[in-house]
């Protein structure tokens, strides 16, 4: 796992939640996006789903779907191809069975299989949002946008400012 947290640096002004036992969700969340951690991102982002769906939870998912896309772009322009099957590896594995039975796949195939699962998943995690409350869904659209401008190399390390308060 140590070879996924490398690249470029966390997102400037991003404040690191300590690792205290009571991080909020989007915190814990926002520490797997940081240390390169997209499945368990993915996971966390889920349970909050299943603890208290909204518009909100959904579109935390959908960000996290939409930060592999770009990362996969980046490794990808970077021809970074360990990095790129480190990452299927961090989302294939689960369970230590796993290491006796590894999940395989060459970087660029697994880029493409990742790429075109974690889109449609976006959409459909975005779709479910804009169902429970437009007015919230565009305004979370508006804030990472503008942090995606604000950090078009790294955003998707970390969660928009506006998120964490």
């Amino acid at each position: 796992m140590l070879m996924l947290m490398t690249g470029p640096s966390p997102a400037v002004g991003w404040d690191r939640p300590s690792l205290s036992p009571t991080l909020s969700g989007i915190e814990r969340t926002s520490l797997y996006l940081l240390a390169g951690d997209y499945r368990r991102a993915l996971e966390a982002c889920e349970q909050g789903i299943q603890h208290r769906p909204s518009a909100e939870t959904y579109l935390h998912l959908t960000y996290v779907y939409q930060a592999i896309d770009a990362y996969l772009e980046q490794l990808s322009r970077d021809e970074s191809w360990m990095a790129v099957e480190q990452l299927y590896l961090n989302l294939a594995y689960r369970h230590t069975e796993d290491l006796v039975d590894p999940p395989g796949g060459l970087a660029r195939m697994a880029k493409e299989m990742i790429q075109t699962s974690v889109r449609q998943q976006a959409d459909v995690s975005a779709a479910m949002a804009v169902r429970l409350n437009k007015a919230v869904s565009d305004r979370l659209w508006q804030e990472q946008t503008q942090w995606r401008n604000a950090h078009p190399t790294t955003w998707w390390q970390a969660f928009p400012d506006a998120w964490m308060r």
